[in-house]
């Protein structure tokens, strides 16, 4: 199956997609103990409308954050550019992507249970953004990284990579 991929840790793809990424920690950032309260309905940080415009921004999503047990936010507003390597943009667009150590993928407030959701340990995720993309469609994409193992949690919680994979019939087949 051929394979277009723009790497969300790269300067020149993160223009072509007009992303920026922003970070906070908490599981629901600004607010006391981080927001972790007994039986929570939610964190507002996973939604696309919410107003993470206060959050520091990066360049480097894989920079080592917190210790402890600790929830870090990652968010990305992308546009589907008109191109990706070379070919123009047609089948799927998904996220692929490995956070330490725990994580969960939402997509436009939406998260996919069976495969946004945490997975293990270190385990690489592979999430569909949109099953048709077009130029111009828009999608936020929000990460939540957790520390662990929860009961002894070690290390610091950082993404190892972030890609869109764009991925296609070829016609010949």
């Amino acid at each position: 199956m051929p394979r277009a991929i723009i790497d969300l840790q790269n300067s020149a793809d993160l223009k072509s997609v007009n992303g920026v990424w922003r970070f906070a920690q908490g599981l629901v950032p600004g607010e006391p103990n981080e927001g972790l309260v007994a039986r929570i309905a939610g964190s507002p940080a996973r939604l696309a409308d919410y107003d993470d415009s206060g959050w520091e921004t990066t360049d480097d999503i894989a920079e080592w954050r917190s210790d402890g047990l600790s929830f870090i936010w990652y968010r990305i507003n992308i546009t589907i550019p008109e191109t990706v390597g070379g070919q123009a943009v047609q089948g799927r667009c998904l996220i692929e992507t490995c956070i330490d150590d725990y994580g969960e993928i939402w997509i436009d407030g939406e998260c996919d249970r069976q495969a946004g959701a945490v997975q293990g340990f270190n385990v690489p995720q592979r999430v569909v953004v949109s099953s048709d993309p077009k130029p111009g469609d828009q999608h936020t994409i929000a990460l939540l990284a957790i520390n662990g193992p929860l009961a002894a949690p070690g290390g610091a919680v950082f993404v190892r990579y972030a890609t869109l994979a764009f991925e296609w019939r070829d016609p010949r087949y």
